[in-house]
């Protein structure tokens, strides 16, 4: 058997978290020091500190500068026309034949994103609401109740795949098809490596994974169009869309889709992680959500602020521009250390609390401006089903003491790797 045909989802997933690790160094704690010592840094932060791999690939530039204030980040993630993302293109995009919204700058990004964003706003997803809770509740909780033990990310690897694809349009009859998808979507992520012997293994791996994703997403792309349908899955809508006047034809609908699955339910697996161990270290808190049940949104809120999974985004300049006294050239590479933005004492009080209570502010943890994450609300609906149902179904949940506690981690990509709990 293949080194491919080996991968299953854990082993991917964790093919990821490897490649995003990097080093292992308090980056908060560097984030603050910059902060407050020199906001905008010359130089690359992430390949001086971190050594994990970026969107724009090992070939590219380093950042030009690195920028650490809330303020410095909020105004080059909104504009879009002085800081653009084409690059990726180049990058990570290299995996999706280079169209991948990410990559997509102006007129483009926003014809693609109007196409797309219908699928993932509230007032389709709170369609579906019922039926992601019924699946959490009924498919994956109620088995393990009686176990009275387990390790919650086995549960978080799995639901938030199953819920985002069955949005996007493929078959539910199929749950282990959307496991073999997710494989291959993660297959892809991991063939971004900084280290050429790395590379050498995860590369051809990735090109296999691109090319099975392909042909699975088109089979049912294909079927459905033969079928007919008036659906409000994202396959759906893109067969009956119209863009520039013209309908898409499958290899567009197939390649729009495939460039969506990488962030088709892992980001969510990592996003809940970092929720929950904050969560589950606090047993006062955990009770205070169980009686009132309004402050789960809150808990979410706060969570992806303190520990967002994506630490930074990179931008590249369209013209000279002047960053904190330093003239970053046209085509220089701009980093975005949105970790440090969340953290900013300038706009959060006792920034490094987790404090559900605190005012909402804008933070980074879903983006900022024309890119910001087009499945927010789905993983915020996702996340507050998983912790309602976990709070009715698990009485008194806490850490395992006999386990290893859980542990935040990663210079990009971040999330803890378990998360054993006990319940009576």
């Amino acid at each position: 058997m293949s080194q491919f045909e080996q991968l299953d989802i854990v082993a991917a997933y964790h093919a990821v978290s490897d490649t995003y690790l990097g080093t292992d160094v308090d980056i908060h704690a560097l984030c603050r020091q910059y902060r407050h010592n020199e906001p905008v840094m010359k130089g690359d932060f992430v390949d001086t500190y971190l050594k994990v791999p970026t969107n724009a690939g090992a070939k590219a530039a380093k950042a030009t500068v690195t920028v650490f204030k809330h303020k410095d980040i909020m105004a080059i993630m909104r504009d879009a026309e002085t800081y653009t993302n084409g690059f990726i293109a180049e990058g990570l995009g290299a995996f999706f034949d280079g169209l991948i919204i990410l990559a997509m700058d102006g007129e483009q990004h926003r014809r693609t994103r109007a196409l797309l964003q219908p699928v993932f706003m509230p007032e389709t997803v709170n369609k579906w609401r019922p039926e992601i809770d019924r699946v959490i509740r009924e498919d994956y909780l109620q088995p393990m109740v009686a176990d009275k033990q387990a390790n919650l990310m086995d549960f978080a690897l799995d639901f938030p795949i199953r819920v985002m694809y069955a949005l996007m349009g493929f078959p539910t009859s199929d749950t282990e098809k959307y496991k073999t998808y997710a494989t291959w979507a993660l297959a892809m992520v991991a063939g971004n490596q900084i280290d050429p012997e790395k590379a050498k293994i995860y590369g051809p791996l990735a090109g296999q994974a691109a090319k099975h994703l392909y042909d699975g997403i088109k089979e049912v792309v294909v079927a459905r169009r033969a079928q007919g349908t008036q659906e409000t899955d994202l396959i759906s809508r893109l067969i009956n869309a119209e863009a520039e006047g013209r309908s898409l034809d499958d290899h567009e609908i197939t390649t729009f889709v495939r460039s969506l699955t990488p962030a088709a339910g892992e980001t969510t697996t990592r996003t809940f992680s970092c929720i929950m161990t904050n969560l589950m270290q606090r047993p006062e808190l955990v009770e205070r959500i169980r009686n009132d049940r309004s402050l789960i949104g809150k808990l979410i809120d706060e969570g992806i602020r303190h520990e967002p999974i994506s630490t930074f985004k990179v931008r590249q300049t369209s013209k000279e521009v002047e960053i904190g006294g330093i003239i970053v050239p046209k085509g220089g590479m701009v980093q975005c250390m949105t970790i440090s933005g969340n953290r900013d004492e300038d706009v959060f009080e006792n920034p490094d609390e987790f404090d559900i209570d605190r005012k909402v502010k804008p933070s980074f943890g879903f983006g900022f401006g024309p890119h910001m994450c087009i499945g927010q609300f789905v993983a915020k609906v996702e996340l507050n089903c998983a912790i309602n149902a976990m709070l009715d179904l698990f009485p008194n949940m806490r850490l395992d003491p006999s386990k290893p506690a859980p542990r935040i981690s990663g210079g990009q990509l971040r999330g803890t790797r378990d998360i054993h709990v006990l319940w009576d």
